[in-house]
């Protein structure tokens, strides 16, 4: 006998991740309503969660917090756990989440996130506890920003003993090819705020990356993927504003 599912409804946002999928939904198995808001996969991700017997949406791309937005006002449940295709469910937690949502004195829960790179967990390199507000409670607060977006509510947030764990990057050049995508991702949404920079800032912000990554968040101690965390979070830090002088000066042609 299947044990008994929690009122809870979990929400992924995918796109081209029918390899990582499956582990993301056999983790959450818990949880009776499952929704996935796909953004046009060229590869099996829309059937794959149709297999697992999630429902599923397709919607043009909006960014990171609309799309998460999205995909909440979609389910069903009055909680709702925000996951990507890239994490899991950590031990226990859809029997930590049930015994939580009986309290019902939160708006919002923080999960730790564990992340791993080859397969190791980094305990260093700013990666934990990695804090994350993922368990919402739907009408309660709203996902802002277009990346790194962030759960926004006036009600009362509170940490949950309990994981995710995050599988990003399979290899360096994975990392690195997010250290471009993002950089210019953040460039543009600091180009269409306003902000200005010069190669001076551009490079203050790159090596006060480094710095705090790989000294003052101990990343020397993960070995030489602390150093290589530490070298593609400068990059991205220094490639925003880089890529934010490039918009400038094509503004000025």
């Amino acid at each position: 006998m299947s044990p008994e599912k929690i009122p809870l409804s979990v929400a992924i946002i995918t796109k081209n991740e029918e390899e990582r999928l499956p582990a993301c939904l056999e983790s959450v198995a818990f949880a009776d309503d499952i929704v996935v808001l796909d953004s046009g996969s060229t590869d099996r991700t829309v059937p794959v969660a149709g297999s697992f017997g999630c429902r599923v949406f397709v919607e043009e791309w909006k960014g990171y917090g609309p799309q998460k937005n999205s995909a909440v006002e979609k389910c069903r449940n009055e909680w709702v756990l925000l996951l990507d295709a890239d994490e899991r469910a950590g031990k226990g937690l859809g029997e930590i989440i049930s015994r939580a949502l009986q309290s019902q004195d939160a708006d919002a829960f923080r999960l730790r996130r564990k992340n791993f790179l080859h397969g190791r967990w980094m305990r260093h390199s700013g990666y934990w506890p990695d804090l994350q507000t993922r368990l919402v409670r739907k009408g309660r607060g709203s996902f802002e920003a277009m990346i790194h977006e962030k759960w926004i509510t006036d009600g009362r947030v509170k940490d949950l003993d309990a994981d995710i764990e995050h599988f990003a990057f399979s290899s360096y050049a994975d990392m690195l090819k997010t250290l471009d995508d993002y950089s210019t991702l953040i460039a543009r949404e600091l180009f269409v705020s306003g902000r200005k920079a010069t190669p001076f800032s551009a490079l203050y912000h790159g090596l006060g990356m480094f710095l705090k990554i790989y000294f003052m968040e101990r990343g020397f101690l993960d070995g030489l993927d602390g150093l290589v965390t530490a070298l593609t979070k400068a990059g991205g830090s220094f490639f925003k504003y880089a890529k934010l002088i490039e918009l400038q000066r094509e503004r000025k042609k």
